[in-house]
C-alpha cells in the first residue's frame, strides 16, 4: 500500500518520482525500459503542470491538494476517525491531526463525537468543504475542456484510443490483484478527489 500511495502522490504533489524498478518489473511487461521511463517522465511532467494550472486559485484561497484529497474521501465515504485519515494519507497520527486542525480552522471539516460512544471522535465534511469540492470540480472540467480544445480531431481520436488502452490495462491489473482496488480506490465521481474503494460506505469502522 505504501509503495502505491507513494507512486500516486509523487505524480501529483511534485515530489521526486520513485525509480522505475520500484513501480514495475524491469521487463515492464515486455516494453523497453527506456520507453517506459520516457512515458512516466512525460506523464509526471503533465500531471504537475495540470495540477499547478488547475489549483492555483484554490491554493491562493488556502486549499491544498491534501485538503482536497481528504475532503474527497470524506464526501465519498462519510465520517472518518482520525486514525483512518492518517492511514489514507500514509502519515503519522500527529501529522494527520495537524492537517485536520488546519482544515477545521478554514471550516472545511469539523470534529464530531459518536452519540453512543462519546470517546470516539470523527472527522466530518462541512457544507463549506462540499462547496470547495464543487468549485474544484468546475475548475477541473473547465481546464480539461480548454486543454482538449487545443487538439485536432486526429489527436483526440488517438488520445481516446490510448486512454481506452490504459483503462484496459488498469482493469487487467486489478483483475489479477483485486486488492489493488481496495488500496487505491476507483474513481466514481462526482469529484475528482473522491474515490470509492472496497470499503464500507462509512470509514468510521476502521478505527478511532
Amino acid at each position: 500500500m505504501t509503495k502505491i500511495l507513494r507512486v500516486v502522490r509523487s505524480m501529483t504533489d511534485g515530489s521526486p518520482r520513485p525509480p522505475l524498478d520500484a513501480v514495475s518489473p524491469a521487463s515492464s511487461g515486455g516494453a523497453p525500459v527506456e520507453l517506459v521511463e520516457r512515458i512516466m517522465d512525460e506523464f509526471h511532467r503533465f500531471i504537475g503542470e495540470l495540477r499547478c494550472a488547475g489549483t492555483e486559485r484554490l491554493v491562493r484561497a488556502g486549499v491544498s491538494m491534501t485538503h482536497l484529497y481528504v475532503m474527497g474521501l470524506l464526501a465519498q465515504h462519510g465520517d472518518a476517525p482520525m486514525s483512518r485519515v492518517a492511514e489514507l494519507l500514509d502519515v503519522s497520527l500527529s501529522n494527520a491531526t495537524g492537517i485536520v486542525d488546519r482544515m477545521a480552522e478554514r471550516g472545511f471539516v469539523e470534529r464530531v463525537r459518536v452519540a453512543d460512544d462519546r470517546r470516539v471522535v470523527l472527522v466530518r465534511l462541512t457544507d463549506r468543504g462540499r462547496t470547495v469540492l464543487d468549485e474544484a470540480e468546475v475548475l477541473r472540467r473547465d481546464l480539461i475542456e480548454r486543454l482538449l480544445s487545443r487538439l485536432d480531431a486526429g489527436q483526440l481520436e488517438r488520445l481516446s484510443a490510448t486512454l481506452a488502452d490504459v483503462h484496459g490495462a488498469v482493469s487487467g491489473l486489478i483483475g489479477e490483484d483485486p486488492t489493488l482496488c481496495g488500496t487505491i480506490g476507483t474513481y466514481h465521481g462526482p469529484h475528482l478527489y473522491a474515490y470509492r474503494s472496497n470499503t464500507p460506505s462509512t470509514l468510521a469502522g476502521r478505527g478511532s
